[in-house]
């Protein structure tokens, strides 16, 4: 589905982050398969999120760098404060794949 055009300073007003998973704990409470995870942005801090991402062995994501959206008012998701968007794009399977950089960078760094 196509969206409606944005202009440039729309799109400025995202904050998206380079974060570590250090953290990965069983949600069973969310209506979908879900993971907590514990996202290090470095200087910034740590924040929480909740991710559908149970295609990934808990073990897989811990140290795994990975795109967030950080500057987004947190969502409560059967009672968790899910405080950080984690980006990812869908597979062939329809499972979701993380974004995440090819090559080592700086811990909060900012996506442009």
């Amino acid at each position: 589905m196509k969206k409606d055009e944005i202009v440039y300073d729309d799109f400025v007003r995202i904050e998206m982050r380079l974060g570590k998973i250090v953290e990965v704990k069983d949600f069973p409470r969310a209506r979908n398969p879900s993971y907590k995870v514990c996202v290090d942005f470095g200087e910034l801090g740590q924040r929480w999120s909740s991710v559908q991402i149970t295609n990934y062995a808990q073990d897989d994501l811990i140290d795994r760098k990975v795109i967030c959206v950080v500057n987004m008012p947190p969502r409560n998701i059967a009672g968790f404060k899910s405080e950080v968007l984690v980006m990812g794009v869908p597979n062939a399977a329809g499972e979701t794949i993380l974004l995440q950089p090819t090559h080592d960078a700086v811990l909060g760094s900012e996506v442009f």
